[in-house]
């Protein structure tokens, strides 16, 4: 029974850790990691040893670098200066107050207006906004992989 009582938690953790890893102010990818370790802690880690752990572990840290390169790659990769990435955070910021709409649109048009401020040029700031989206739409979904291989390491050492 007392199991029970922490490992219905750990799932609300996974669960919100998904979402969370999607939302930019939630720190999804630990929520998982915090949850999958309450679930093996309530077993007394008889499933679960440490080459799990240490490599759900490692994942969920790989999810704090990939954001921040995946941006600047695809920043770098259209040319945009410090600004405009800036603004592509601040544009995401914003966009948590209109919803998944706002997640969507926020990072562009925040890397395009303040690549505009930055050079004066619309089809630049375009094509930068551009980038700069998909380098965190592209960041997204490899934190989103990284989190479901966590989970995934973890499901195939509780089964096996």
């Amino acid at each position: 029974m007392a199991d029970i009582l922490l490992k219905l938690p750990a799932v609300f953790l996974v669960v919100a850790g998904v979402a969370g890893t999607v939302l930019p102010v939630m720190p999804g990818p630990f929520l998982v990691l915090g949850g999958l370790l309450l679930y093996a802690w309530a077993d007394g880690f008889a499933q679960t040893g440490a080459g799990t752990l240490t490599a759900i572990s490692i994942l969920t840290l790989l999810t704090a670098v990939v954001d921040p390169v995946a941006t600047a790659l695809g920043a770098g990769r259209v040319g945009a200066s410090r600004r405009a990435v800036v603004g592509a955070v601040m544009g995401t910021l914003a966009g948590l107050f209109f919803g998944l709409p706002g997640l969507l649109v926020g990072p562009f048009v925040g890397a395009v207006l303040a690549e505009y401020t930055a050079r004066r040029d619309v089809i630049g700031a375009g094509r930068v906004g551009l980038g700069v989206w998909v380098g965190l739409l592209l960041g997204t979904g490899a934190k989103l992989a990284l989190v479901f291989a966590a989970i995934g390491v973890f499901i195939v050492a509780y089964v096996f």
